[in-house]
């Protein structure tokens, strides 16, 4: 199993192919799998890499609170062990937030950023002000197998292969794994510091997905060099209902730099 100790965690990681590094990371409460669909495309033409966050998956978590500046120095730390001086980052929900802060704050090893469905704060609206905080209270009662079953139901279109994956993941996602990581999820904001992305940075997010999708356009403002685009017929697990789509507009993104 090829992992790497960073910052005391061992952080499980998978590298497919050859060529220009394209770093893969997931959402909250998902793993590495989430991107099959990118492996099988990119790795014909690019170096894809692909690696489960603190707490998910393989990788480890220790004990005590999640320091939210920890999930970007795991990443810079994972392209330190790889001998990846610089490379394209792209994630999906909290995936995509984890690479708008590495952006900020490594903007050195990053070559350019695809954001799909990311927040840049758990605080853009009063609905968010007020349903994040009740979540984080649901999350120490709610059963992860509950939990997964909610997610499959709404997170994803009808493909059934997509739900199986949300509930088969979530589902082994430690309880106690999960209240921390949202926790940490709350606290990332990004707010003030969009502007400092100077990279290229292609923003895509589901039709459906109502989770995260007013804080799109207002990226695209803020991210100077920023293009926007919406994926038909998908939900928050935006990469696996229109694999095509999504694949398509980064593969286009990628080319046109």
């Amino acid at each position: 199993m090829p992992a790497c100790n960073v910052n005391n965690v061992e952080l499980y990681y998978e590298v497919h192919g050859e060529g220009e590094p394209i770093v893969f990371t997931h959402g909250a409460s998902w793993n590495h799998k989430l991107w099959d669909p990118q492996v099988e495309y990119f790795s014909n033409h690019y170096q894809v890499i692909v690696w489960d966050v603190r707490g998910h998956g393989e990788s480890t978590l220790p004990p005590g609170r999640i320091d939210t500046e920890d999930l970007s120095r795991d990443l810079i730390g994972l392209l330190d062990h790889l001998g990846i001086e610089k490379a394209t980052l792209c994630g999906l929900s909290m995936g995509g937030h984890i690479s708008i802060q590495t952006a900020i704050r490594y903007p050195q090893r990053v070559d350019s950023i695809i954001l799909i469905g990311a927040p840049f704060t758990s605080q853009f609206n009063w609905v968010e002000k007020w349903l994040y905080p009740m979540n984080l209270v649901s999350n120490r009662y709610l059963s992860m197998s509950i939990f997964a079953r909610l997610q499959a139901r709404f997170f994803s279109t009808y493909n059934p292969d997509n739900k199986v994956f949300i509930k088969e993941t979530v589902s082994m996602l430690p309880r106690k794994n999960w209240v921390k990581i949202w926790d940490a999820v709350t606290r990332m904001d990004s707010s003030k510091d969009l502007e400092k992305i100077l990279c290229p940075a292609l923003i895509l997010y589901g039709e459906y997905d109502i989770l995260v999708r007013h804080q799109q356009v207002h990226m695209n403002r803020m991210i100077p060099k920023s293009t926007l685009k919406v994926i038909k017929h998908a939900h928050h697990a935006t990469n696996l209902d229109n694999p095509r789509d999504v694949n398509a507009y980064i593969d286009h993104f990628l080319e046109s730099r």
